[in-house]
């Protein structure tokens, strides 16, 4: 890779592979370590396996640090197991009040308490660092029989099933940061999409704990660069190609009429509250229909050997290596 500028958002796939290749070998009790599609690790430990994530919160400023929690609840639950303890590091500008950190705090304690997560410590500053409050978190959870799922587990002939719709995230973030949409959007769509972050909410814990109790083979929460990296990133880790249907992906009509308003594709749009998930084909049948009596279900790929994301057997499904909200609000 040349010495070019980097865009905001997630590093190129490219430049993530480099850097890792050079990370030395790890220890024998390292059952998951970096890799491309992987947002959490896993440690062999005497009570099991432990399972660690990190995510940071930096593209809005609103609910930072429920956000954060959710996010990296998430990132723990795909591996199959329950998110238990949390650390953040909070970095908070300039001109920032004791009401304000209180108010950061309060939001904070409810998604614990929603995740069933309990807080561990972290640090808390105010810096010139930082224009907007930005936050870092650090989940872990254990499994008690050693078990846990990889992104990178999926297998030719699988189903890929989508579950909650795409893109609910990048719905809160866009009626949240841009104030002209008032002027274009009908109060209602905008509404419900500021709620959206707590209704449908972004939290895939429940759906990913069952997703792997009924048998799957790989789970991934789309984060940033939407559905579309979310899918290329499955498909890497796992190495095959998928063949997506795109009249069954589940769409959050508010968040598909927001990215209209603003000129961006949904499908590179910010996706946490959307999962997708792996299952063998004998057991997908079974697996979608318990899915779907409780969470909006579809089976919207298969995966097959080769590499590459096509949609309806022709086109390369557009990747975006910059997420759309990211490209949208950067400078």
């Amino acid at each position: 890779m040349t010495n070019s500028t980097l865009q905001l958002g997630k590093l190129p796939a490219t430049l993530l592979r480099e850097l890792l290749d050079g990370c030395a070998p790890a220890p024998p009790e390292v059952l998951l370590g970096p890799a491309p599609g992987e947002d959490a690790a896993a440690v062999r430990v005497e009570g099991g396996t432990l399972v660690v994530a990190t995510d940071p919160i930096t593209l809005t400023g609103r609910d930072v640090a429920a956000h954060a929690v959710v996010v990296n609840a998430n990132d723990v639950a795909v591996t199959g197991v329950r998110p238990r303890w949390f650390l953040c590091a909070v970095m908070l500008p300039a001109g920032t009040t004791a009401d304000d950190v209180r108010a950061l705090f309060a939001a904070m304690h409810e998604a614990l308490e929603r995740t069933g997560a309990t807080l561990l410590g972290g640090h808390t500053e105010v810096t010139k660092a930082v224009t907007q409050p930005v936050v870092v978190g650090q989940m872990l959870g254990l499994r008690a029989d050693g078990a846990f799922i990889r992104t990178g587990g999926a297998a030719p002939g699988d189903v890929i099933v989508q579950i909650g719709p795409a893109p609910i995230e990048g719905a809160a973030v866009l009626a949240n940061e841009c104030a002209h949409l008032s002027n274009t959007l009908a109060p209602e769509v905008l509404d419900e999409a500021r709620r959206a972050l707590s209704d449908p909410g972004i939290s895939v814990v429940e759906p990913a704990l069952a997703a792997a109790e009924l048998g799957a083979s790989a789970l991934h929460d789309p984060t940033e660069g939407g559905l579309s990296a979310g899918l290329y990133e499955l498909a890497e880790a796992s190495g095959v190609s998928l063949e997506i249907a795109a009249d069954a992906v589940l769409w959050y009509a508010p968040g598909v009429d927001l990215c209209r308003a603003v000129d961006v594709d949904p499908w590179g749009v910010l996706a946490s509250g959307t999962l997708l998930a792996a299952f063998p084909e004998r057991v997908a049948a079974a697996a979608v229909e318990i899915l779907e009596a409780s969470y909006p279900t579809a089976v919207i790929a298969r995966a097959h050997h080769g590499s590459g994301v096509r949609i309806d057997g022709g086109r390369a499904l557009v990747r975006y290596g910059q997420d759309e909200v990211a490209r949208l609000l950067g400078p």
